[in-house]
């Protein structure tokens, strides 16, 4: 089984926060992420939207699209227009080889609101995650059953956060709502890393390398600070500049024979964390855990 290291071009061009990194272009996400030696990038906002532009794009730098987000609206929408709605983005994805999507309710987060703290985000209770569950799984099938994964992205600010609020979404969803398992976004939001990983392994299908920085992500719900306000401050770094502990996640990665992308997402201030260099320093830690654990990289 072999692993392939990708990367969100989100470190040089922030699609929440696109003041933040201004002085840097997408081309150049994509050449440096290349010459780095990532072989795969999410797709990003700033790229050609339509299909055979962002081919053309990514040929251009020898990259593949390895998944992409978007933004759901099926906690207010009811299953058939929410599919009318993402349809354009599977075909393309399929028309592309993405190995998914990057799925996450949208409808009421506040991760995109500055003045709103984190700690706002909704929170709803069992009964209400399993219901929405259920109609997520009816939009999965139609995914997989067209020729695209699902993988699901618990994400700060929305209402998929918890360690609780993922398992409610795993356990009342069908088979084919993967999970897009994001080692920084559980751990802010309170989770346990490896416990999460050991319970839901049969379910991962893509996993988010990111890293926090404890110190920030204390202050940011001390204080009641907003996720921009979080990314603003550094909650977030690439692997291996954080506290997370990720030889333990790459081992258990090949004990449950894991084949898919590792992806490196690590929005923070460029001003600070040069794109560049963090972006190497990551992908040189996930080498070097991976190797350890016995993982190989396919280049």
């Amino acid at each position: 089984m072999t692993v392939k290291i990708g990367i969100s071009p989100i470190a040089w061009q922030n699609d929440d926060l696109p003041d933040l990194t201004a002085a840097y272009t997408m081309e150049q996400a994509l050449k440096e992420s290349r010459e780095i030696g990532y072989t795969g990038v999410e797709r990003g906002q700033r790229m050609p939207h339509d299909t055979e532009g962002l081919r053309s794009y990514l040929d251009k730098y020898d990259i593949a699209l390895c998944g992409g987000w978007c933004s759901g609206n099926l906690h207010v929408s009811p299953v058939d227009q929410e599919i009318a709605a993402v349809t354009q983005q599977v075909d393309q994805f399929i028309a592309l080889n993405s190995p998914c999507i990057v799925y996450a309710e949208c409808s009421n987060t506040v991760q995109g609101m500055i003045n709103t703290p984190v700690n706002a985000r909704p929170n709803l209770g069992r009964d209400e995650v399993l219901g929405y569950a259920a109609k997520l799984s009816e939009v999965a099938k139609w995914m997989q059953d067209r020729g695209m994964q699902m993988a699901y992205h618990h994400h700060m600010g929305s209402m998929i956060e918890s360690e609780d609020d993922v398992n409610w979404l795993m356990e009342g969803s069908s088979d084919e709502v993967k999970l897009c398992f994001d080692t920084g976004h559980l751990l802010f939001g309170g989770g346990d890393v490896m416990a999460t990983m050991d319970r839901w392994a049969h379910r991962i299908h893509h996993v988010h390398f990111k890293d926090i920085r404890p110190d920030v992500v204390k202050d940011v719900r001390a204080n009641d600070r907003s996720f921009l306000d979080a990314v603003i401050a550094g909650a977030f770094t690439v692997p291996g500049d954080g506290c997370i502990d990720f030889q333990a996640v790459a081992t258990k990665l090949k004990a449950m024979d894991y084949s898919g992308w590792i992806v490196v997402e690590a929005e923070q201030d460029p001003a600070k964390a040069p794109p560049f260099e963090y972006s190497q320093k990551g992908y040189q830690h996930i080498l070097d855990v991976c190797a350890q654990a016995g993982l190989t990289v396919e280049a």
